[in-house]
C-alpha cells in the first residue's frame, strides 16, 4: 500500500473543534463520505454508553446534538504530495524523522487529533501560526538549495520512503518529482497564509 500524504487547510477556530472533538476529523478530509464520520462518533460515545448502562446513579440526559462544522472560504481544500513528502521532508531537514521547526512539519509538530487512525496514524492540526511559519521559512529555502540538498545514497541509508532516490535519473528523475511536488506545497502554504489558516496533515 502506498502512503499518500495530504494537507487540507482549516482555519484556527475549527481545528480548536477538531482537537477537542475528534471525529469531526472526517468531515474535513473525508467530506464525501459522511459513514467514515457517523463510525467514528458512534465508537467515540460508547465508552459513555457503557458508563451509563452500569453505573448506579440516576440516567443523564442524552448528550446534545454536535453542532455541523461550517467550513469557510478555502477550508477544507486539499492538496497531495503524492509519495514525495518523506523525500521533501529530507531535502527540508536532511533527516530522516526529526528535523527543526518549522521546516519539520510535514512529519511532526502541531497536535494530535485525538487517536483516531485515519490512514497511518491520527491526523495532526497545525495552527495558522505554525503555517505561516512554515511558508516563511520555506521562502528562504530556494530550489537550488534543495537540489544540493540531493543526496541519494544518504536518501537510502536512511530509508526514506519510498526508496527509490538512486535511479537512474535518464529512467526516473526523482529530484525532479521532489521539486515538483515543493511546488505544490508551496502554493498550498501561500494560499494558506493568505487565508489566514492553518492545516489538517495526515497520511492515507
Amino acid at each position: 500500500m502506498s502512503m499518500i500524504l495530504a494537507l487540507a487547510a482549516l482555519g484556527d477556530a475549527n481545528i480548536a473543534r477538531l482537537v477537542a472533538d475528534p471525529p469531526l476529523v472526517w468531515r474535513v478530509i473525508r467530506a464525501d463520505d459522511p459513514e467514515r464520520y457517523d463510525e467514528a462518533r458512534a465508537d467515540s460515545a460508547r465508552p459513555f454508553f457503557l458508563k451509563r448502562l452500569f453505573s448506579r446513579s440516576k440516567p443523564s440526559e442524552p448528550a446534545p446534538p454536535v453542532p455541523p462544522l461550517v467550513l469557510g472560504d478555502g477550508e477544507g481544500e486539499t492538496t497531495e504530495l503524492d509519495k514525495a513528502w518523506h523525500g521533501i521532508h529530507y531535502l527540508f531537514t536532511r533527516t530522516a524523522w526529526e528535523g527543526d521547526p518549522p521546516l519539520n512539519f510535514l512529519v511532526a509538530g502541531g497536535r494530535e487529533v485525538g487517536d483516531i487512525d485515519v490512514g497511518y496514524g491520527p491526523a495532526r492540526v497545525l495552527s495558522s501560526a505554525e503555517i505561516r511559519a512554515a511558508a516563511d521559512a520555506l521562502a528562504r529555502l530556494g530550489d537550488d538549495e534543495l537540489r544540493a540538498r540531493f543526496d541519494p545514497a544518504d536518501m537510502m541509508s536512511k530509508k526514506i520512503y519510498p526508496e527509490i532516490w538512486d535511479r537512474d535519473p535518464e529512467d526516473d528523475d526523482t529530484l525532479s518529482y521532489l521539486l515538483e511536488f515543493v511546488g505544490t506545497l508551496r502554493e498550498f502554504l501561500s494560499q494558506a497564509v493568505e487565508r489566514g489558516q492553518g492545516a489538517v496533515v495526515y497520511v492515507t
